[in-house]
């Protein structure tokens, strides 16, 4: 679906948020025997796409390894900051965002926002299967959504979300929904655990 002229795509992890709901840094958890992070970056790389770590400016150290950081250079919070600091510093690229509260998520789930990608809307996005709304945080975000985006935080509006409730975008109903379930909180976080071991079991 996507055209030969639209916006190069790359990958983005969200690496920024405070975690105080979950009481740890999510970036950093071992669900599959590696960081959070690192499980995202890979699932990212698998899928084609030059992959970017987003963090805070105190957290750069974390994440000395990784060749491609993109502290963040605004002053807004939460995964706002992730996502304009990107555009801010690609303003012509669109990115695959992925947040560090995805357990479960997999390469089927990618595949299909990757293939399904609508270039000529502001962003391409799943349905989340909790409350029907836009998944803001497993999306692929074009240029014209992250300007939005902006335009948005700066009259004082920072929520990706409403920014995809008002405007146009490509919603996706995802066949493998479970694998958006978040994990913020240690009881969620225990129950994503028991699940990827499950999985692990029945392979």
């Amino acid at each position: 679906m996507t055209e030969n002229n639209s916006a190069p795509l790359k990958g983005l992890v969200l690496c920024g948020g405070q975690s105080t709901r979950m009481q740890e840094n999510k970036s950093t958890i071992h669900y599959h025997g590696m960081p959070q992070w690192q499980y995202l970056a890979d699932l990212l790389t698998a899928c084609g796409l030059e992959t970017y770590l987003s963090c805070r400016t105190d957290q750069q150290a974390d994440f000395n390894g990784y060749p491609r950081l993109i502290p963040d250079s605004v002053s807004y919070g939460g995964p706002s900051a992730g996502l304009l600091s990107a555009h801010r510093s690609q303003p012509d690229t669109a990115w695959l965002v992925l947040a560090c509260d995805l357990p479960l998520i997999g390469p089927k789930s990618l595949e299909i926002l990757i293939q399904e990608r609508d270039a000529h809307q502001s962003a391409t996005a799943f349905i989340s299967p909790v409350n029907d709304l836009p998944e803001p945080l497993i999306a692929i975000w074009e240029p014209t959504g992250l300007s939005a985006l902006y335009q948005n935080v700066e009259a004082g509006k920072n929520c990706p979300r409403k920014t995809l409730l008002n405007t146009n975008i490509r919603l996706l109903h995802n066949p493998y929904a479970a694998e958006q379930y978040n994990a913020n909180t240690p009881e969620e976080k225990a129950a994503a655990m028991q699940q990827v071991t499950d999985q692990s079991l029945r392979r």
